[in-house]
C-alpha cells in the first residue's frame, strides 16, 4: 500500500519519524510535504495530498501541520476527499469504519510522536464497514455534486 504524506514547516521532524514508522510497518511512503522549517503555506500540502489520493497516485494520505486543522480543511476542498483530524486513536478507527476516510490529519503541536503512531495504526488497521454507513458516506459525497 502506498501512503502519501504531506506537512508544513511545523511538522518536518514529526513527518520524518512518521515516514520511518510507516516504512518499518511495510508501507511505501511518498513524501509530498516540505523538508524545510522555513515558514510555508499548509493549504499547498493539503491540496497536494488530496489530489494524490483522488488520482490514486497513493492509496491513503496523512497530513501534519501545527494542529492538523488547516491542512485538513484544504484537503477536504478536493472533490472525493474525506479527511479527518484526530488527536486520539478511537476517532481515527471509527472515521475509517463509519466514514471511509481516505486522509488522516493531526497536529505536531497537539500530539507527540508515540500518540501519533497509535492514531495511525488504529486508522490503518480499521476497515470500512459499509452497510448503513455507506448510505451516509454517499450522502456526504452527494453534497459535493450539488456544488458543481
Amino acid at each position: 500500500m502506498r501512503i502519501g504524506i504531506g506537512n508544513d514547516h511545523s511538522a518536518v521532524e514529526m513527518k520524518k519519524e512518521v515516514m520511518k514508522f510507516l516504512q518499518d510497518l511495510g508501507y511505501e511512503v511518498i513524501n509530498y510535504g516540505t523538508d524545510s522549517t522555513e515558514s510555508c503555506d499548509y493549504p499547498v500540502y493539503g491540496e497536494k495530498i488530496g489530489r494524490a489520493v483522488v488520482a490514486k497516485e497513493v492509496d491513503l494520505g496523512i497530513l501534519i501541520c501545527g494542529t492538523g486543522v488547516g491542512i485538513s480543511l484544504a484537503a477536504n476542498k478536493v472533490k472525493g476527499v474525506r479527511a479527518v483530524v484526530c488527536s486520539e486513536p478511537y476517532s481515527a478507527r471509527l472515521s475509517r469504519q463509519h466514514n471511509n476516510t481516505n486522509i488522516l490529519a493531526f497536529g505536531a503541536r497537539v500530539v507527540g510522536i508515540e500518540l501519533a503512531k497509535m492514531i495511525i495504526e488504529e486508522w490503518l488497521n480499521a476497515e470500512f464497514e459499509g452497510g448503513r454507513h455507506q448510505r451516509r458516506v454517499d450522502m456526504i459525497m452527494d453534497i459535493e455534486k450539488r456544488d458543481e
